[in-house]
C-alpha cells in the first residue's frame, strides 16, 4: 500500500508559523512523490473538480431560473421533514453493563494504540488501559511505536516490565501507511473478537469495557463509537467551542442511529468487531481519516455502528486557531473523500434506503451547502437580490443550536443518573463540575458553540476548491500532546 498520512490525533504542530496555513492553498507536490498511485487516489482530484463545477454552476443556474426559489423551498421542505423525524426519534435503549458473573464468558478484546512521539501521554494511557475493570486474561493491550524519535520507545520498554497485558510493536524506519498501516500490520498478531482503538492522549474510565461490550450482543452491530469529551477544560474560547461541538456531535450520532441512519466512527474510542473489520479489508491506508473511511465501508457491508453516550473517552482539545484550522481541514477533507471514493456503491443503495437518505442529508448540510454559499453570495451581490439559499441556512442554523442545547443538557443529566448507581464513576469523568451548570450557562454555551461552528464554512469552502486543483499528498502534521509528564512511568 502507498504511504499515507499519520492521522492519529490532531493535525497540527502548534509551534508552527502562520505560513503553513497559506501553504495549504498554494504548495505544490514534492518532487519525491511516488510516480504511480492507486486509481482511487488518482481520480479524487478529477471527481472533486467535477463536483465543484456542478455545485457552482447549479447554484448560478438556480439564480437565473424562474423556478430556482421554488426548488430551494422544496428541498428545504424535504430536509425539514427529515429534521422532524430526527428530533422526535427515541434513542435505542442501552443494555446493562456486564455483571461479575458474565465476565468469565465475555469477549476477548484487543486494544490497539498507534503512537508516534507520545512521551508526554503514553505512560498515563498504558496505566489506564492495563488497569481496566475487566479480567486480565480477557483482554490485551498493543501499543505500536511508529519509529518515534523521542523517549516513547524507552518508556514502553519500561512499561512492559510492569504490565503483563502490554504488548509493544516497534515499526522500522520507512514503514508505510501511517496510522492505518500500523494498525493493519499488528492486527494479525491480535487475538480479540473485538478490536478497540484509542489515541495516545485518551483518558478512559475503568468500567469502559463492561459498558461497551453488551452493545455487540446485537449481531448486526459491527462497531461502537464511545462519546468523546475534552480533557483539558479551560476558559479558552476554542476549548469551550469544542465542548459544545462534541455535545452536538453526540446528539447527532444518537439521533441518526435512532432513525436507522448512519452511525459514525471517530477514531479515538472506537470498537470494531473483528469479523466486520476483516470483511471490510482492514483500515484504508489511502485516506487521511481512517475512521470516517471505515464508517462508510462498514455500512456498505450492511453492518450497523452503535453509539455509547456514557461513559466518555476524554482527549486533548486544540487551544489555538491555527491548530484548529489544520485539524478541521483534515477532518473535512477525509470526510469528503468518502463520497468521492464510494459514490457508486452509495448510489446503488448498498447501505439501504434509510441510511442512504440520511447520508445524503448530511452531505447537503456538511459539504454542498457551505460550498454553494460562495456562488450564492456572489450572485446575490451581482444581481442585488437576497441570498437564494437562505431558507436552507435558516433551517440548519437553529437545528444546530437546538442540537447543542439538547446534547449539553443530556450530558448534564448523566451525573444525576449515574450517581444513583455508581457515584465514584461520576467523579472520575469530571461530571461533578458538569452537573453544576445552570440552564442559563448551557444556553450561553450553546450560543457560543453556534458562533464557533461558523469556522466550518471557510474550512469546507476552501477545502472543496483546494482538492479540485491541487494534487493530493497524504500529508499530516502532528499535534504536540502535553499531557501530564509526571505520569509517564511510575
Amino acid at each position: 500500500m502507498p504511504e499515507s498520512s499519520w492521522p492519529e490525533n490532531d493535525s497540527f504542530n502548534e509551534l508552527e508559523s502562520l505560513s503553513s496555513l497559506i501553504a495549504d492553498l498554494s504548495q505544490l507536490p514534492d518532487s519525491d512523490e511516488p510516480a504511480s498511485q492507486p486509481n482511487r487516489r488518482d481520480g479524487r482530484r478529477r471527481k472533486a473538480a467535477v463536483v465543484l463545477v456542478i455545485i457552482w454552476s447549479g447554484t448560478i443556474a438556480l439564480h437565473l431560473a424562474t423556478w430556482g426559489s421554488w426548488f430551494v423551498l422544496g428541498l428545504t421542505t424535504l430536509m425539514g421533514i427529515h429534521a422532524v423525524r430526527f428530533l422526535f426519534a427515541r434513542p435505542i435503549p442501552v443494555p446493562e453493563p456486564l455483571s461479575d458473573t458474565e465476565l468469565a464468558t465475555s469477549p476477548l478484546v484487543s486494544i490497539m494504540v498507534a503512537a508516534k512521539n507520545e512521551e508526554a501521554v503514553i505512560g498515563r494511557l498504558v496505566k489506564m488501559l492495563c488497569s481496566l475493570d475487566y479480567p486480565d486474561y480477557r483482554y490485551e493491550v498493543w501499543v505500536i511505536d511508529d519509529n518515534s524519535t523521542d523517549k516513547t520507545p524507552v518508556l514502553l520498554e519500561q512499561l512492559t516490565q510492569k504490565y503483563e497485558q502490554l504488548r509493544v510493536f516497534h515499526r522500522p524506519v520507512g514503514s508505510a501507511g501511517g496510522k492505518s498501516g500500523a494498525l493493519n500490520q499488528v492486527l494479525p498478531l491480535t487475538r480479540g473478537e473485538i478490536i478497540a482503538v484509542f489515541d495516545a492522549d485518551a483518558q478512559v474510565p475503568a468500567d469502559l469495557l463492561r459498558r461497551v461490550l453488551p452493545l455487540f450482543e446485537r449481531q448486526r452491530v459491527g462497531a461502537v463509537q464511545v462519546r468523546k469529551a475534552i480533557s483539558n477544560l479551560s476558559r479558552n474560547l476554542w476549548i469551550r467551542g469544542q465542548v459544545a461541538e462534541m455535545a452536538l456531535d453526540s446528539h447527532l450520532q444518537q439521533q441518526r442511529i435512532a432513525i436507522n441512519g448512519i452511525g459514525e466512527l471517530r477514531g479515538n474510542g472506537q470498537f470494531v468487531r473483528r469479523a466486520a473489520l476483516e470483511q471490510c479489508g482492514g483500515w484504508n491506508e489511502e485516506t487521511i481519516t481512517d475512521d470516517l473511511d471505515l464508517t462508510i465501508r462498514l455500512h456498505l457491508e450492511r453492518w450497523d455502528i452503535d453509539f455509547m453516550m456514557f461513559p466518555a473517552v476524554e482527549e486533548e482539545g486544540v487551544t489555538r486557531a491555527i491548530a484548529l484550522w489544520h485539524q478541521r481541514n483534515r477532518w473535512a477533507e477525509g470526510g469528503y473523500q468518502r463520497y468521492l471514493d464510494y459514490w457508486q456503491p452509495i448510489l446503488q443503495n448498498r447501505m439501504g434506503t434509510r441510511k442512504t437518505l440520511d447520508l445524503f442529508m448530511f452531505l447537503m448540510i456538511q459539504y454542498v451547502l457551505p460550498t454553494a454559499m460562495v456562488p450564492d453570495l456572489l450572485m446575490a451581490l451581482i444581481r442585488n437580490r437576497t441570498l437564494l439559499l437562505s431558507p436552507l441556512t435558516g433551517l440548519t442554523r437553529p437545528l444546530f443550536v437546538l442540537g447543542m442545547l439538547l446534547g449539553l443538557k443530556q450530558i448534564r443529566r448523566i451525573p444525576a443518573i449515574a450517581a444513583q448507581k455508581e457515584p465514584e464513576v461520576v467523579a472520575s469523568e469530571g461530571f461533578v463540575q458538569a452537573s453544576r451548570f445552570s440552564s442559563m450557562q448551557i444556553l450561553l454555551q450553546a450560543l457560543l458553540g453556534s458562533v464557533y461552528m461558523f469556522h466550518w464554512l471557510p474550512v469546507v469552502a476552501s477545502m472543496t476548491a483546494r482538492i479540485s486543483i491541487r494534487p493530493k499528498r497524504l500529508k499530516w502534521v502532528k499535534t504536540v500532546h502535553k499531557g501530564a509528564t509526571d505520569l509517564a512511568v511510575e
